[in-house]
């Protein structure tokens, strides 16, 4: 039984990593296992029986989440655009208190100001957040990939960046895909390989397996290496670590907007999408907050 239980946290872990603005590591602490993932990871090459026996239904139910929702979430993207990403705002400005006690904590703990570097992390992280989504092509560049070596690499790196924020609670590693612009592209890919698997398209697998075994890869890794890293700048930078991923988050609901290209087309919106996109936004906010007092308690 707890390995069904497991593999069905493992579900909603996937599912959160999937949807910017949720964050699996804030997913996994409401379920109560944060703590045993990060120690599985951590001792992974150390106690390898043991990890792999916690890490494997984990696993599984991860993927399971990530599949099955990956059709959710293009479809409501492409359909739904304003709705869905008023959706993720709230979703990321629910988090926001979660993020802002964990700060006042972290102050009190260490007796320290936020100083200087503290201002400097948030301004750096906010300018990143709202400058990489302008320097992207477009929006329909950001659909498909040519498997290139530069493209190979460039996703390898990214699989590496976006796993080391899926594991740090209150951050998305979908939301920092987004503002990277390569979350459209990866959500397309995915989809375009199960269709081939469902279709048993062999050319057609192949062909996005060879940009999708690079991410994964590069998402494996940066989950075992980091694991540790996080845990040091938490323990040895803790404030200005808060106050980076404060600034990230504030400013990304600009690079979801510019990514989905709402913000070219303000006028195109009805008084109907507006109301259902704040409506949308407030439950979006209330889900976020209720699994944020989850975690603080």
């Amino acid at each position: 039984m707890g390995f069904v239980m497991d593999i069905i946290k493992g579900i909603f872990i996937g599912i959160a990593n999937i949807i910017p603005g949720v964050s699996g590591g804030t997913m996994a602490v409401s379920l109560g296992i944060y703590d045993k993932l990060i120690a599985a990871v951590s001792n992974l090459f150390k106690d390898v029986r043991s990890s792999i026996r916690t890490l494997l239904p984990l696993l599984v139910g991860m993927a399971l989440g990530i599949v099955g929702f990956t059709y959710a979430i293009e479809y409501l993207l492409s359909r739904h655009t304003f709705v869905t990403c008023m959706a993720f705002v709230g979703l990321i400005l629910g988090g926001l208190p979660v993020l802002l006690v964990s700060l006042k904590k972290e102050l009190k703990r260490t007796s320290h100001s936020i100083g200087i570097s503290g201002i400097l992390a948030f301004v750096l992280l906010f300018c990143v957040a709202v400058f990489l989504p302008m320097m992207n092509a477009g929006e329909e560049a950001l659909r498909t990939f040519t498997a290139t070596p530069l493209t190979l690499l460039a996703l390898f790196a990214v699989g590496i960046i976006a796993s080391a924020t899926m594991v740090i609670p209150g951050v998305s590693g979908s939301l920092v895909l987004m503002i990277l612009g390569y979350y459209y592209g990866i959500i397309s890919t995915i989809k375009t390989f199960l269709e081939a698997l469902r279709h048993f398209d062999l050319s057609g697998m192949m062909q996005n397996a060879v940009l999708l075994i690079p991410f994964g890869i590069g998402v494996l890794l940066g989950i075992f290496l980091i694991a540790k890293l996080i845990t040091f700048l938490f323990e040895r930078f803790g404030v200005t670590t808060y106050c980076a991923i404060l600034g990230l988050i504030i400013a990304s609901p600009f690079a979801i907007f510019y990514n989905t290209g709402v913000l070219s087309q303000p006028g195109s919106l009805t008084a109907g999408q507006i109301f259902v996109g704040i409506l949308a936004a407030a439950v979006g906010g209330g889900l976020t907050y209720l699994l944020g007092k989850e975690e603080k308690a």
